[in-house]
Formats: C-alpha cells, structure tokens, sequence
C-alpha cells in the first residue's frame, strides 16, 4: 500500500511542472507500459526505494478566478482528509497573495507532514526573497526550480522521512474487488442489492486502507471481498461533483484490489471522469470489467447496447479486451452475471500458462509474421515465458530486442488474447535479450 502525497496551491504556481517531474523520472525507470497515459494528474514515483502515489490537484481546478477560490479550497480540504503528506506550493514571483493565505490558513490546522515549498528560485536573490513566505505560519520552506529540478533532493529526503510507517497488515489471501466509478453512478446500489438479496456475507471487516470496507462475500462456491469505495466517509463539505475527489477515492481501492467493477451511469456515458478511473485501473494493471448502470432508463431499440459498447471500445483503444456487462441495480438486473463476470477477469489475470504451450503455440504464428526489418537488422525470436509476476507479462528472448517497435508488440499481446484468453486483464510484452 503506497501512501499518497497531493500537491496543492493556487494556479500557476509550478504544480505540474514539478508533478511531471517526479513522475517522469520514475517512469523512465521503471514504466515500460506502452500507450499515453492519459490522466495526467496521478502518478507513482519513489525516492530513496520509498514509493508514493502522487495526486496533483491543479489539473483538476476549472473556471475563473472566483470560482477558482472555492475549488482550491475544496481541494485542499480533500487532500487534507485523502492524503498521508501535503506539498503546499507557492511562487516566490509574485510572493504571498490571498489565495496563499487562505489555503495556509487550511493547512496550519492539520495532524499531517505539510511542505511548504516555494517554486521558481534559481538564484541567490530569489532565495533571499523567499524568506517572506515565513509569514504563512507553517515554519521552515524548502526552496526548489521544478523546471530544472534543483532543490528537489533535499525536499524528498525529508518528505519520505516524514510519510507513515504503512503497517503490514496480514493480508487474507481471498481475491480483492474494488467497486469504483464517479460519485451517484449507483456503487453503493450495487453492492447492496448483492448483498441484501443473498446472505453469504461472512463478515464486515474495516479494509487495510483507513477508511474503505471490505465485505466477505461468498457465492458460485467463490469467496472475496468486495470494497466499497462509495460510501467511504462523508464529506461534509465535498460537492460530489468534483472530479478530483472520485479519482482521489479510487486510487486506494484501485491499487490495492485484484478486479475493479468499474459502474457507469448509462445516462451520463463514458465521460472524462469515468475514463480517468479506467485509466488509472490500467495502469495498474487490474483486471477491469465495465458496468453500465441504470440501463433500464435509456431509449433502446434493438441495436442500443451494440452501439453504446461499440463507443466504450473506441474510448478505450488499444486495451479493448475488457467486458462490458449492462445492469440495473434497481431492477437487479444482471448484477449477479457482473459478479461472474470479474470472477472470470480475476481467474484470467491469475492464469498461468506453460512454457511449452507458449512456444508451440506463438511461435510458428511468429515465423509466418516476424517483426519487420529495422534498419536492415532482422529480428529473430527464439522463445517465450511468462514471467512470475501477479498479473500476466511475457517474456520474448530475441537477438535485437530494441529493434522491435510498438505496433509489433501489440500484434503479440493480441495473438496471447487470440490464443489464451486475457479478457479484462492487461498484458505486457517484453523483449528481452536472449
């Protein structure tokens, strides 16, 4: 379990500058995940083999200045409930404002680590300017330049010195499903109409995460648990529509589940928040099935769910493989077959399949297709394993492994679906050097 570290503060004061950074230095490292990512606002980076997830809420405000205010320090109150650590930035260009006062005047009251960092100074004068941001109240600063990175050292040493010790708590070994999606999409719903219509509930027990609940939940001979990340905590003064606050809640479940049920509202479609929630699941590498809720509200003729699926796919190319089951808690319709189903997306991502079988299998399909010629270089692939990790990867041993380009790789990840059923589970292909 990672703990989670948000940036705050006004608008254009470097958050996102300094997120990519962290982000980008530890993707670089270790993210061999192919594709864009596509939100842009939550990442993982670590310091000092210290790994934490990073929230940065400046992509998540919008609108004008006065509006701005209000979301800034909803945001911040969020993050002051979500998060383990705060970094509170500010921009020595233009000093202390309000905007800055008031979110300190936040931030003076929390039991949590709070940095408060001020951007932008890369010389001597600017450090001398930087003393003024002492009048905020939150005590030492440390000063850094996101844009070339200077400072940054020092500001992590001390920030994962500061995050809690993450108590190891003994894990039952039964598969975990996280139920996620924007707020009113029917979570909740869900997970009472399981749950009331069907007494195998075994227990109630308060999740590793402080604040989700897990249920033990036994049916079709399968036990696991179910966590709820809808009705977490209420939040006494979070307008639900933010969209950072849903993302924000999905991150622990997401990370720390085997299958997340992803419910959507069928009425409101497969908008930006929902697909920030797939996105997040993906690069986790989760096994993802997609419900669409409240389907007993829309118009349908005969081709309805054809259609609607057919634009939940194209939002989501490449990783297309994922079911999409339509339900309506209210008249539990389904619900049961969306159950199977992540039961089937869990077995999928557990799967693991002989060396032998693999070879057989894939390798005469890559004789008759081989990776093109790279500049005049032949690729040759002599064998394939999987890899003994939690989810499924692959391992191909060939002679040129940094010949091999994308589109090729994903012509290999299809053909292990084609052949070996990874519905809902991502896949990925490594080349390796034999």
């Amino acid at each position: 379990m990672s703990n989670i570290v948000a940036i705050v503060g006004r608008p254009n004061v470097g958050k996102s500058t300094f997120f990519n950074r962290l982000i980008k230095r530890r993707e670089a490292i270790v993210d061999a995940v192919s594709g864009v990512t596509r939100d842009r606002h939550y990442g993982k980076s670590d310091w000092n083999g210290v790994e934490f997830s990073l929230i940065d809420t400046g992509g998540y405000v919008k609108g004008s200045d006065d509006v701005f205010e209000a979301e800034i320090d909803k945001q911040v109150e969020l993050a002051i409930d979500e998060a383990d650590a705060i970094i509170f930035m500010v921009d020595v260009e233009s000093g202390v404002t309000g905007m800055d006062e008031d979110v300190a005047t936040l931030l003076r009251k929390v039991k949590k680590p709070v940095f408060l960092v001020v951007n932008k100074v890369d010389n001597a004068k600017r450090a001398e300017d930087a003393v003024e941001f002492y009048s905020l109240g939150l005590g030492d600063y440390f000063t850094i330049a996101s844009i070339n990175g200077s400072g940054t050292g020092d500001l992590l040493d001390a920030l994962v010195e500061a995050l809690p010790e993450k108590e190891h708590v003994e894990e039952d070994e039964l598969p975990r499903f996280a139920v996620v999606g924007r707020p009113n999409a029917g979570k909740s719903s869900f997970i009472n109409a399981l749950i009331g219509e069907d007494r195998y509930i075994v227990t109630d027990i308060a999740g590793t995460t402080r604040d989700s609940i897990d249920t033990k939940y036994n049916r079709f001979g399968f036990e696991f648990n179910l966590v709820d990340t809808a009705g977490i905590r209420r939040k006494s003064k979070v307008k639900d529509d933010l969209e950072f606050y849903s993302v924000m809640r999905s991150v622990r479940a997401i990370e720390h589940c085997d299958v997340c049920l992803l419910v959507m509202d069928a009425t409101r479609g497969f908008d930006g928040q929902v697909q920030n929630i797939f996105w997040l699941a993906e690069r986790n590498r989760k096994g993802i099935v997609i419900l669409v809720n409240k389907w007993d509200l829309v118009e349908k003729d005969n081709k309805s769910t054809n259609q609607y699926e057919k634009i939940i796919r194209k939002e989501i190319e490449p990783f297309t493989d994922v079911p999409i089951v339509f339900i309506s808690v209210l008249n539990k319709q389904r619900i049961f077959k969306a159950i199977e189903t992540a039961v089937e997306v869990y077995n999928n991502r557990t799967k693991k399949i002989k060396t032998s079988v693999l070879n057989e299998v894939l390798l005469p399909i890559i004789e008759h297709n081989p990776p093109p010629a790279y500049k005049g270089k032949f690729v040759k692939i002599k064998y394939i394993m999987q890899l003994p990790t939690p989810q499924p990867q692959f391992a191909f041993f060939c002679n040129l492994p940094q010949y091999v380009r994308e589109p090729y790789k994903r012509f290999l990840e299809n053909k292990l679906r084609e052949h070996f059923d990874f519905k809902g589970v991502p896949v990925s292909v490594y080349m390796r050097k034999k």
